[in-house]
């Protein structure tokens, strides 16, 4: 395009950069060329997110009606509700709408949205469901009072084997008004207790989104209404309309699905039980020093700068850094680890871990929602609020659901009554409505809405109890499909702590292994390598003194240069002795046998010529042999990557149980490995824990970082491992399949529900002398689907972690 110079696209950021001549070319027309060939621009204005709680859902069909409706406001740039957690996650421009009137175009729906401040949100959120189970147990209460006197009334007058007889003065034949006033006086209050069916429903029909409430609305609505006009038809004495009451099908049904809401309740209250287990572990309140007093304040108080005090026993408040006092804290809680941690002045200590024995000080440092506990408690209400891609069919689904069942059930009924020949005493007005009923009140988009949200909740949860946080439903989907995996070496499958071993010097080099080690040592002081590290700690411990080094350089993935008395030293792998052209002469084979017994050889070099050799090694965590034996039992293709040289990699390999080694690999290139994996038509997951493995953790189809790793590559990873047991590697990838092996059992019986359910209510087994579906038994039938999908789900709660078979 005229006026543009340059235009650059990054595939991994997924971002254009691009330079252009204002004088010539206008953004908006950069913007224009773009959309013209079938992308979209990302829009650059400010963001904000809100994570709003929602009462009042019933389906699957009330969150597509949120999303719509929110959909339509300027400034919102993307909306999803979830039905499992009650939220809806809304990105909008706080520029152009705020909160406050995100929240009022829900309520104009409807529906009520909830405070959506996280402070005290715990404590909120429990009295909250609490209280809403216990509002479903007082209306299933009433309506069971009343529904069943009522069933017993109309069971007594219709069939004649029941056994309770009914009072003769209610005798339908002899008494048709009185047991139509007794019928009446039974449904109000079951009615009144089911209010929110009818408000709701048709509020949400008349203004063209139909829901759950609706189907109900107007299917009950219906009997009563047959039921008042037959009531009307005895007082103008025409008492064989007794037959045409249809009261008690009114009220069993609402009975019956209160009952099916208030275990759905219970049951949705159980799948959010391990983040209340994270959020319970936050202490309610913390003891500052003031002007040398203590005083006890709550959480909320804490401030950044302030100092407080823990006792032994005690849970540490906040984030912080120990400014006096020594002691044992025990953070297993965030790293797994059961042995408690020495900690001292200068350390850092973590909300909700717990002061084994001393009493310490601190200063806070991070409090709310930026400790770490708070982050983690985020990361799984995010994961579980988020949507997995295998929901998208069930939602497109909901979407026409409701609308659809209205037209069958009226389009069956119409198709009854005019060309149906209705059972022997049933006039055609009673089998339409019976029809009708049926086929509204047995369609359950909840089993459809509950299918996926549900399992993605306890999945994550699950997850999160193990130390796996996933980072949103489509992590936890696309790790079931993962066929191979990469594990980074050093500090994956290392402990990440190599110790100086051998220190070999040439014999022609004029130094003694002292003078070797003291030279390296001063040059590898600025390095921030593992292995350089190791030998400055060697060097340290034994006291030796350091050089000065000028001129140092390091060099990315091969070693570091530097000057010391003068002369210009080269230290590091195989790699950059072939670089410079360097002849390892009599100590190849010395080489050869420490990479084969699993050690780095680091070569020094003086002035071009070899001087001697300083061996490390980097021991293996006790479980990585565990792991990968139990991911290749699990069917998985192991592969290990390093920028050690091929014998060195290959001995940890052996130790590990890895067969496929990816060795002498650059930092810059593990991406580009994982690449070829993926053309070779892998799906890969690649585990590590360093800065060099950010690149080929995103490219990656699921980056998996370990805990103990830096933020970069937590942040680019799409789980996070809390310990440092590579076990949870297949623990994962494990749970990951167990949850959606749980929703595509939860899809499969919400649509076979449906698509059975609808025709038998529909009356197909009529056609061939069979018998109709009686509303109420459609009722219960819909209650119980819904609550299946939430008993599916809830089976996760018994996942075990997965350990090595054989």
């Amino acid at each position: 395009m005229q006026g543009v110079t340059s235009a650059t696209v990054n595939f991994a950021t997924e971002k254009l950069t691009v330079e252009y001549d204002e004088a010539v070319i206008q953004i908006q027309s950069i913007r224009d060329a773009v959309n013209g060939i079938g992308y979209g621009i990302a829009d650059e204005r400010k963001k904000s997110e809100a994570s709003i709680p929602i009462a009042g859902m019933t389906c699957a069909a009330c969150a597509r009606r949120i999303e719509k409706a929110l959909g339509k406001n300027a400034g919102i740039i993307s909306a999803s509700v979830n039905l499992a957690t009650e939220r809806a996650t809304v990105i909008y421009d706080p520029g152009a709408i705020k909160l406050a009137q995100i929240k009022n175009a829900i309520s104009e729906i409807g529906y009520t949205p909830l405070d959506a401040e996280r402070k005290g949100a715990v404590d909120t959120d429990r009295i909250r469901k609490e209280r809403e189970i216990a509002i479903l147990r007082r209306k299933f209460l009433v309506s069971a009072i009343f529904g069943i006197p009522l069933l017993y009334l109309a069971m007594g007058a219709m069939v004649w084997w029941w056994p309770f007889p009914i009072p003769r003065i209610l005798y339908p034949m002899q008494y048709p008004l009185n047991y139509a006033i007794a019928q009446i006086l039974l449904t109000i209050p079951i009615v009144l207790s089911g209010h929110r069916f009818y408000t709701v429903g048709f509020k949400a029909f008349v203004q063209g989104s139909p829901n759950m409430d609706s189907l109900i609305a107007i299917g009950t609505s219906a009997a009563l209404v047959y039921s008042f006009y037959s009531t009307s038809q005895i007082l103008a004495g025409n008492f064989g309309a007794v037959e045409g009451l249809y009261f008690e099908s009114a009220g069993v049904i609402i009975a019956l699905i209160s009952l099916g809401k208030y275990l759905e309740a219970v049951s949705k209250g159980k799948t959010s039980e391990a983040i209340k287990k994270l959020m319970g572990l936050a202490p309610k309140t913390a003891i500052i020093i003031r002007d040398g007093r203590e005083a006890e304040i709550p959480i909320d108080e804490v401030e950044i700068g302030h100092v407080l005090l823990v006792k032994p026993g005690g849970k540490i408040p906040v984030d912080g850094v120990i400014v006096d006092g020594h002691s044992a804290v025990d953070e297993s809680m965030l790293t797994g680890e059961s042995i408690p941690i020495d900690k001292k002045p200068g350390d850092n200590v973590f909300a909700a871990t717990i002061n084994s024995n001393g009493v310490i000080k601190f200063k806070a440092t991070k409090v709310g929602s930026d400790t770490a506990l708070a982050q983690i408690i985020k990361l799984v209400e995010d994961a579980q609020g988020s949507k997995a891609p295998i929901a998208a069919m069930a939602d497109i689904v909901s979407g026409y659901f409701v609308p659809a069942v209205c037209a069958i059930a009226l389009a069956a009924s119409s198709a009854w009554y005019f060309l149906g020949t209705p059972p022997d005493g049933w006039t055609h007005v009673q089998f339409a409505l019976t029809i009708f009923i049926s086929i509204l009140i047995i369609a359950c988009p909840c089993a459809l809405g509950l299918a996926t949200p549900t399992a993605i909740m306890v999945g994550t949860g699950k997850g999160a109890e193990n130390g796996i946080l996933f980072k949103g439903g489509e992590a936890l989907e696309t790790a079931h499909k993962v066929n191979a995996i990469v594990f980074d070496k050093t500090g994956t499958l290392t402990e990440g702590k190599p110790d100086v071993t051998d220190i070999v010097a040439a014999k022609d080099s004029g130094m003694d292994e002292g003078k070797l080690l003291q030279i390296t040592a001063s040059a590898e002081k600025g390095s921030e390598h593992p292995l350089g590290e190791a030998i400055v700690r060697r060097a340290k411990n034994g006291a030796v003194d350091f050089l000065p080094a000028r001129d140092f350089q390091a060099l990315t993935g091969r070693g570091v240069e530097a000057t010391i008395e003068g002369k210009r030293f080269c230290i590091g792998n195989r790699k950059l002795m072939d670089e410079r052209g360097i002849d390892l002469g009599s100590l190849e084979d010395e080489s050869d046998r420490l990479a084969e017994e699993g050690k780095t050889p680091m070569y020094v070099a003086l002035e071009g010529r070899l001087a001697g050799i300083i061996a490390v090694a980097d021991v293996l965590k006790q479980s990585s042999a565990e792991a990968v034996k139990a991911l290749r039992s699990m069917g998985v293709t192991v592969a290990m990557i390093t920028g050690d040289n091929a014998k060195t990699a290959n001995a940890i390999a052996r130790m590990a149980g890895i067969d496929r080694v990816l060795a002498e690999v650059m930092p810059q290139d593990k991406s580009n490995e994982v690449k070829k994996l993926q053309g070779d038509g892998f799906r890969v997951a690649m585990v590590g824990d360093g800065i060099n493995d950010a690149p080929a953790l995103v490219q990656a189809d699921i980056g998996i970082a370990i805990g103990s790793g830096t933020d970069i590559a937590m942040e680019s990873a799409d789980i996070v491992l809390m310990k440092s047991d590579l076990m949870d590697v297949p623990t994962a990838i494990s749970l990951s399949r167990s949850t959606i092996r749980n929703i595509k059992q939860n899809l499969f019986w919400a649509f076979a529900y449906n698509t059975a359910g609808i025709p038998v209510a529909a009356g197909i087994l009529h056609i061939f002398g069979g018998p109709l579906l009686n509303p109420m038994l459609a009722a219960a039938a819909m209650s119980l689907s819904s609550v299946s999908v939430l008993t599916n789900a809830l089976r996760l709660r018994h996942f075990a972690p997965s350990r090595a078979k054989g």
